[in-house]
C-alpha cells in the first residue's frame, strides 16, 4: 500500500499578533495537498517562535517534506532561520521554497544548501505533484511544471506552467489554523475584518511589478458561486463584518466584474481592494451603483508617477490625467482612493521626485480624502522578469551613485543586509543621495501629519487633529525640510503608516 504524502507548510513571516491575517497561500496549498494526502500549517504570525514550532511539529509527526512560503525584505531572516534549523536537525528532510522570493530569485534561493526545491509561481499543482514524486522510488521530478531543483550541484529549471483558479468545491481549510476567528482584526472597515483573495494575477505587464513577473500578464477571476460560498462562510460562519481583498487586481473587465459585484452587493461587507484608475474610470453608472451597494470603502490604486514618459517606460498602461480623474470619481462615489507613488527613479531622480510632490498636492486639492503612499522606485532585475518577457524589452541599466552597475545579491543571506531589505521594501535605492533621501522622508512626515490616515484606529482623534494643525503651515508653504517638531510629536503619537503596516 502506498503512503499518502504528508506535508508541513510553514509561514515564517513575523508581524505583530494584531496584524496577523490568514496565510491564504498556505491554505490554498493545503486544500490542494489534502486531495491526495495530508498537510499541517505552522503560522509564524501566531506561533511566535516559528523555529521551535516547526521543529516540534516534525518531531511529533511524520512529514515527507516541508514547504516554506518565502517573501523578501524582513521576512527573509526567519525563512533562513527555520530552513537552517530543519536541515541541521533533520538533514534528510526535503525543503521546498515557494512564493514571491523563489519565483523572482530562483537561482539565488537554490544557491542555499538548505533549499532543495523551488516552486515558481502558483504551487497548487506543482507541490502535490512534487510530493507524489518524492514518494516514488526514482524520485523523478523532471516533468513537474514550474519546479526548479538541483541535480549533481547544477540548478535545473523545468518549463513553467499555466496557472489556474481551480475550485475544490469547499471553503479553505481554516480549521488548520486552530481558531480562525483570531485572524479577524479591527480595522477602519469593521471590528472583525477578514483577509480574502478572489482574483489571481493581472493581465497588465508593468516592468517593476512582482505580480507581472510571477503571472506573465494573466489573470483569473473566481466563479460567482465560489465567491458567494467563500464570503458567506466568512460572514456567517466566522462572523467577519468586512473584507480586505488581497487580490492582485480586483477590478478587471466590467462584464466579468458585474456578477461578482452583485454577490458583494448582496452580502454588503465593507471592503478594501487593489484597483487600476483606468478600470474604475471605465465602469458604467449601473456598475458604480453596485460598487456603492457593496460598500467598497477604499481602493488601492497604483498611480506610480505624474510623468507620462515614465508610465510608458514601465508599461503601466495608464496616464497621469486618469489619476486625477479617478480621484474626483472616487470622491463622488464615496470611495477613498489610496494612491501609491514611486519616487526617485534612477533617471532624473530629483526632478521626477519634486514633480511627484507637486502632483500629490494637486490630488489633495481635488480629493482631500485621497490617501497617499510614497515608495522609493526599486525595479526588479532583468533576471526576475517573467520568462516570456525576458530579453524582449531590456530595462535601462541600474547604476549606483558612483556610476557602477547595481549588483543584486547572489544568496539569501545577502538579501538580509539592511540595504537590500530596504530595497525590497521600497525604502531605499543605491542611486539615492543622502540629501534626497532626507528630503523624501521629510516630505512624507509633513504629508502624513497634515493628513493622518483614516486607517489609524490607535491614535486618539485629538492627537491627529493637533498634528494636522502643527503641520499645516509647513505643508502650505512647502517647508518640508527638518520638521523637528513633527518628528518629536510623532514619538508620542506614533501615527500609523499604511506603507509599512497596511490595514
Amino acid at each position: 500500500m502506498t503512503h499518502a504524502p504528508n506535508t508541513l507548510l510553514v509561514n515564517p513571516t513575523i508581524t505583530s499578533r494584531g496584524s496577523a491575517r490568514f496565510p491564504l497561500s498556505l491554505l490554498h496549498l493545503a486544500a490542494a495537498l489534502d486531495r491526495g494526502g495530508t498537510s499541517r500549517v505552522v503560522d509564524g504570525n501566531i506561533d511566535r517562535d516559528v523555529v521551535a514550532a516547526t521543529l516540534h511539529a516534525i518531531e511529533a509527526e511524520r512529514f515527507d517534506a516541508v514547504g516554506i512560503s518565502v517573501m523578501g525584505g524582513p521576512q527573509m531572516e526567519p525563512s533562513i532561520a527555520v530552513s537552517k534549523a530543519i536541515r541541521e536537525r533533520f538533514p534528510h528532510m526535503p525543503i521546498v521554497w515557494g512564493g514571491y522570493f523563489p519565483t523572482l530569485y530562483t537561482d539565488t534561493a537554490l544557491s542555499a544548501p538548505y533549499v532543495d526545491y523551488a516552486i515558481r509561481g502558483q504551487g497548487e499543482e506543482s507541490l502535490p505533484e512534487l510530493m507524489a514524486a518524492l514518494g516514488r522510488p526514482d524520485r523523478d521530478v523532471s516533468r513537474i511544471g514550474g519546479l526548479s531543483w538541483k541535480r549533481d550541484g547544477d540548478i535545473v529549471h523545468n518549463p513553467g506552467r499555466r496557472f489556474s483558479l481551480g475550485d475544490s468545491g469547499i471553503v479553505l481549510p481554516y480549521d488548520k489554523l486552530g481558531d480562525p476567528r483570531r485572524y479577524l482584526a479591527p480595522t477602519f472597515l469593521g471590528r472583525r475584518t477578514a483577509a480574502h483573495q478572489a482574483a489571481i494575477g493581472c493581465r497588465f505587464r508593468c516592468t517593476f511589478c512582482g505580480v507581472a513577473a510571477m503571472f506573465g500578464g494573466t489573470t483569473a477571476l473566481p466563479a460567482v458561486a465560489r465567491l458567494e460560498r467563500d464570503l458567506s462562510y466568512l460572514k456567517h460562519g466566522l462572523g467577519a463584518d468586512s473584507i480586505q481583498f488581497f487580490d492582485h487586481n480586483f477590478f478587471d473587465r466590467e462584464e466579468d466584474m458585474v456578477p461578482l459585484l452583485e454577490v458583494m452587493a448582496k452580502l454588503e461587507l465593507p471592503w478594501w481592494c487593489y484597483a487600476r484608475s483606468d478600470a474604475l474610470l471605465n465602469l458604467s453608472e449601473s456598475s458604480w451603483k453596485l460598487v456603492r451597494k457593496s460598500r467598497l470603502r477604499m481602493a488601492y490604486i497604483g498611480a506610480e508617477s505624474p510623468s507620462g514618459a515614465m508610465l510608458k517606460e514601465i508599461r503601466k498602461g495608464t496616464r497621469p490625467d486618469q489619476t486625477l480623474e479617478v480621484a474626483e470619481l472616487c470622491r463622488r462615489h464615496g470611495v477613498i482612493p489610496e494612491l501609491s507613488f514611486m519616487v526617485a527613479p534612477p533617471q532624473n531622480t530629483e526632478e521626477e521626485t519634486l514633480h511627484t510632490f507637486e502632483f500629490i498636492r494637486e490630488l489633495k486639492k481635488i480629493n482631500p480624502q485621497s490617501e497617499i503612499i510614497v515608495y522609493i522606485y526599486t525595479p526588479l532585475p532583468e533576471s526576475s522578469k517573467h520568462e516570456k518577457d525576458r530579453g524582449k524589452r531590456a530595462s535601462t541599466p541600474l547604476l549606483d551613485l558612483d556610476g557602477e552597475p547595481v549588483i543584486f545579491p547572489a544568496t539569501p543571506e545577502e538579501w538580509t543586509e539592511k540595504r537590500w531589505v530596504d530595497y525590497a521594501c521600497h525604502a531605499d535605492a543605491p542611486w539615492l543621495t543622502d540629501d534626497l533621501r532626507r528630503h523624501i522622508q521629510d516630505f512624507v512626515t509633513v504629508l502624513r501629519c497634515r493628513f493622518p490616515t483614516v486607517q489609524d484606529l490607535r491614535s486618539p482623534p485629538w492627537a491627529k487633529r493637533g498634528l494636522s494643525a502643527m503641520a499645516s503651515w509647513r505643508y502650505r508653504r512647502r517647508k518640508y525640510d527638518k520638521p523637528w517638531e513633527l518628528n518629536l510629536a510623532n514619538r508620542l503619537v506614533r501615527l500609523r503608516m499604511p506603507q509599512v503596516s497596511g490595514l
